[in-house]
């Protein structure tokens, strides 16, 4: 049984501000990122358990999956998984 996927506002307003900032330098480039994000969060209700445990956080149900130079940062609740945050690779995570 698929686990039911959600996006948090945040997680959002990420993938809306990665597009607007790659697609400074290339809109190819940035329709691609965002491809590539969406692909693999698609994947993540069939096997959310795939992306490894945030080492920040050391909980088992805080994960992320890497995505060109972004980590997509998720929750697992029960069923349902939580896209909260997608944040460059090279950014102090803000755990506050």
């Amino acid at each position: 049984m698929a686990y039911r996927l959600e996006w948090s506002p945040a997680a959002i307003e990420d993938l809306e501000s990665i597009a607007l900032y790659v697609a400074r330098d290339s809109s190819v480039y940035a329709a691609a990122v965002v491809k590539a994000i969406l692909d693999i969060t698609r994947k993540l209700s069939r096997f959310p358990f795939a992306g490894r445990v945030v080492p920040e956080m050391d909980d088992d149900n805080i994960r992320e999956m890497f995505v060109y130079s972004y980590r997509v940062i998720y929750r697992i609740r029960g069923r349902i998984i939580t896209v909260a945050s997608i944040v460059h690779g090279r950014r102090i995570l803000d755990l506050k």
